[in-house]
């Protein structure tokens, strides 16, 4: 198959294999556009933090009840098309209330000089009920003992982190290009220069090894390769 043919067969084949998936050409004649098949889906690009409701001390959790804190520029009616279509759930009320922060003051109170964040808060009644994950005060002895345990050892962490970082800093005042990288010890620091330079010693290895075969088989060799290996 040799001629015209063959270069109209490819042509075909290129166009069918390269043409934009999702599309059709719509019009009659010269004037053609490209439409999109399909209909378009808008995705929603807000965020509803879910807090735990109010409950007056001594009085049972309501799980028929949730609390949200919403944009203000949100309003009732997208908090009930926004749960219905992202989450599927059904509603019966929604109430809503602006909370203004106060403004932040100098230490004098002379003047003020920025404010905290404002938000929304939104109740909103459910049909089915959702229970929010238990507090301390509502958990058994068994499972209060372990959060407690995590929470000690999260915090102790955190906060031996936390005195490193200050000897450090405090040590390094006036050091404009010291930066923490988690590491105090020397046996440590060395292990982690050490496992740098194996990893690095590993990837010149690869990129020689793939130079090496293509050279081999004759194949082109990248000038991007040559360069990271000479690096």
């Amino acid at each position: 198959m040799e001629g015209p043919y063959r270069s109209r067969m490819v042509g075909c084949a290129n166009e069918k294999c390269s043409r934009l998936r999702g599309t059709k050409l719509v019009g009659k004649g010269n004037q053609r556009q490209v439409e999109v098949v399909g209909q378009k889906i808008y995705l929603p690009n807000v965020i509803f933090r879910t807090v735990r409701n109010h409950t007056p001390k001594g009085k049972p959790y309501n799980p028929y009840e949730a609390t949200f804190r919403v944009p203000h520029s949100i309003t009732k009616t997208d908090i009930r098309s926004y749960l219905s279509a992202v989450y599927g759930v059904k509603t019966t009320y929604i109430r809503t209330a602006n909370y203004t922060s106060p403004l932040r003051r100098t230490r004098m109170g002379l003047r003020p000089v920025g404010r905290y964040r404002t938000y929304k808060r939104a109740v909103v009644g459910l049909v089915d009920p959702f229970y929010y994950p238990l507090d301390m005060e509502d958990m058994d002895k068994v499972a209060r003992k372990e959060r407690e345990a995590w929470l000690e050892k999260f915090t102790l962490k955190g906060l031996a982190r936390w005195r490193r970082y200050e000897l450090v800093r405090t040590t390094q005042s006036g050091s404009k290009s010291w930066r923490f990288t988690g590491h105090l010890r020397r046996d440590k620091i060395l292990q982690a220069i050490a496992r740098r330079r194996m990893i690095t010693r590993m990837e010149i290895e690869g990129i020689k090894a793939e130079i090496a075969e293509k050279r081999a088989a004759w194949k082109q060799i990248l000038m991007e390769k040559v360069k990271s290996y000479r690096i």
